[in-house]
């Protein structure tokens, strides 16, 4: 079976070649050029950074394939989706504040933000799932699904859920609307905080299967018997009173986020950058970045994003633990830097369930430019 192409650059630089430049020469040689984006929209998908935390993408690299999109007749727009926990990017304004406040706008990127799941994180497209063994109809922001051709920027790093967050973390949970993020975190429905209600019955009046009622004292009340799950209530409620407590299983967890990133790609042209740089024991998500567990790796281009991430963990795996980090601190009981960081987790759970969907494939050929 042929491995798939995954291309790779270090960190070192000159006078004549800074790191946006070889960037610039990483994806072409990867063949981003071979992509007809003439006329075409192109959603980038990236995570903007929580406001606070300091380890999230800097805008430079984005506007290096901004510009080479539309110097190959693109429409490109950069783009991240609602987030489903209480924070700084949970509806669209917010969001875009936020994004502004790290450095992100249209004249330090070259193009438009768009959040991808419109104002309240309920503008969404419901895109089916073949085979998909916990998802049958993934809940995708609207936008990403109208772009003809979808590229991942990604932060490779920590995470507390998923191990390590890469291209398919950056595609299949970041692209899911608040609804769909709720379906890959959790396993129950959604449930109403009497403390936090102000009766506003903007819930109820969203609500499409009358499953939102007021007690007597006017506090919203969900029953479970009529929710189906779909989330709306959540982006309705402008004061955090709605939310659902039942987190699911790492290893559930990993599947749905493949059984997602599946949704958003199938059917259309798309291509994967990930760099390994400042990777934070935890997810960009936070409002803190804590002390990189490994030092800086390189910037890493594939058309296959499980490839992609399988480089990229072998590649971080062979780097020495950074002292002083959180990682360093702990007890290792693996060769796997993610799991002795995170040792509740199982990141191949979700390259594994993406081989079997047909996303990509494990093997992979390194080329070194």
């Amino acid at each position: 079976m042929e491995k798939s192409k995954v291309y790779f650059t270090n960190l070192r630089a000159t006078a004549n070649m800074n790191l946006l430049q070889k960037l610039d020469k990483l994806v072409r040689k990867a063949g981003i050029e071979g992509i007809d984006f003439k006329e075409k929209f192109v959603a980038i998908k990236i995570h903007f950074g929580e406001p606070g935390n300091l380890a999230y993408l800097r805008p430079n690299y984005s506007k290096v394939i901004v510009d080479l999109i539309k110097e190959q007749g693109g429409k490109p727009f950069l783009t991240d989706c609602n987030t489903l926990y209480v924070g700084r990017r949970k509806n669209a304004l917010e969001h875009l504040d936020a994004a502004y406040e790290n450095g992100y706008n249209p004249f330090t990127t070259g193009c438009q933000l768009i959040i991808g799941d419109g104002l309240k994180g309920t503008d969404e497209a419901f895109v089916p799932v073949e085979n998909g063994e916990y998802v049958k109809e993934a809940k995708i922001g609207q936008a990403i699904m109208d772009a003809d051709i979808f590229i991942s920027m990604n932060h490779f790093k920590g995470h507390e859920a998923t191990g390590f967050g890469g291209a398919l973390k950056n595609i299949g949970m970041g692209c899911g609307s608040r609804a769909g993020k709720m379906e890959m975190h959790c396993s129950g429905k959604p449930v109403a905080s009497k403390r936090k209600c102000v009766s506003c019955k903007a819930c109820m009046k969203i609500c499409a299967h009358d499953a939102i009622s007021f007690n007597e004292n006017i506090k919203a009340v969900i029953d479970h018997n009529k929710c189906v799950g779909c989330g709306r209530c959540l982006g309705s409620c402008n004061f955090d009173a709605i939310h659902n407590p039942e987190f699911g299983a790492n290893d559930a967890l990993n599947k749905k986020i493949a059984e997602y990133s599946y949704a958003v790609l199938n059917g259309r042209p798309h291509f994967h950058i990930s760099l390994v740089i400042d990777v934070s024991p935890y997810c960009d998500c936070h409002a803190e970045n804590d002390l990189p567990i490994i030092p800086d790796v390189g910037m890493f281009a594939s058309f296959d994003p499980v490839a992609l991430d399988m480089a990229c963990a072998d590649a971080a795996n062979k780097q020495p633990v950074i002292h002083g980090s959180c990682l360093a601190e702990k007890h290792h009981h693996t060769h796997d830097h993610f799991i002795n960081t995170h040792p509740e987790t199982n990141w191949e759970v979700c390259i594994d369930h993406s081989v079997k969907l047909g996303i990509g494939k494990k093997e992979y050929e390194l080329i070194e430019i």
